[in-house]
Formats: structure tokens, C-alpha cells, sequence
């Protein structure tokens, strides 16, 4: 008995071909992170964090909707960042019974060192698409808008 699918071959198939992808580059995002001692996660929420710092006070919530990371996994991360100084979670200005999150000096030196090394694999990674990248990243928006 065979498959009973729509396409001709998997190679057709574009769910397929993006898994296939991502955990190529995902694989790749790894090996660049290593020198860091941070996951890709981490190194994400991190980056967003500096990111989003530079506007104000930044609560978890927020970081985790900018990242499209889930809250409960986002507040695990932020307490492995938190354990070894990269954040912490001040006050927040706006509401007295919460916290803030924000990044530490030692967290922006990281994430600033490691944001080098995670654009560097992005740009051979995808540098086989030439000239089609830019619609290539015009189209994972609309993927992301989805």
C-alpha cells in the first residue's frame, strides 16, 4: 500500500521540504552557537531582550510574543539565563507586584558577540538563493503572518 498523498513526490511536498530545511539550518545555528555556550533559544530570547531593552522595560510577556517563543517555555529559558547572569528581573516601573526582565552587561556582550556569528551562518546558508533571498524573506513573512 502506498501513501495517500496529494503530490507526486516529496519533493512537491512544501511542509516537507520546510522541515527538511529548518533542521538543516537549525543544525547549522547549533554549531555557530557552540563557542557561546547558548542554545539557538536562548541566544534568541536574549538578542530580542537587548532589543527590545533599548525601548524601555520589557516584560516577559512581551519578549515572549516578539520572539513567537510559548510563555512557559520562555520563563524556563529566562531562569537558565537568569543562573548564569545574563539576565535578571528588576522591578517593573509600571506595575509594582511584577518584574521586568532585562539583560545584564555580561548578556549584551554575549549576545552582541554571538549575533556575528548567527548572521555569519545565516549568510551561507542562504546564500545559494542569490538574488531570490529577498523574496524568499518577503514570503516567510507572509508564512509568519499566517
Amino acid at each position: 500500500m502506498t501513501l495517500a498523498t496529494a503530490h507526486e513526490s516529496a519533493d512537491d511536498s512544501p511542509g516537507l521540504l520546510l522541515w527538511q530545511v529548518t533542521n538543516r539550518w537549525q543544525a547549522a545555528q547549533r554549531a555557530a552557537l557552540k563557542p557561546f555556550d547558548i542554545t539557538h533559544v536562548q541566544f534568541v530570547l536574549l538578542a530580542t531582550l537587548t532589543y527590545l531593552q533599548a525601548s524601555g522595560p520589557v516584560t516577559q510577556k512581551a519578549l515572549a510574543g516578539m520572539a513567537a517563543t510559548d510563555p512557559m517555555m520562555t520563563s524556563q529559558v529566562l531562569r537558565t539565563l537568569e543562573s548564569r547572569n545574563l539576565v535578571h528581573r528588576p522591578p517593573d516601573p509600571a506595575d509594582r507586584r511584577a518584574r521586568a526582565v532585562a539583560v545584564t552587561e555580561a548578556g549584551r556582550d554575549l549576545a552582541n558577540r554571538a549575533v556575528v556569528a548567527v548572521e555569519a551562518c545565516d549568510a551561507a546558508f542562504f546564500a545559494d538563493l542569490g538574488g531570490a533571498l529577498p523574496g524568499f524573506v518577503t514570503a516567510l513573512r507572509t508564512l509568519r503572518r499566517s
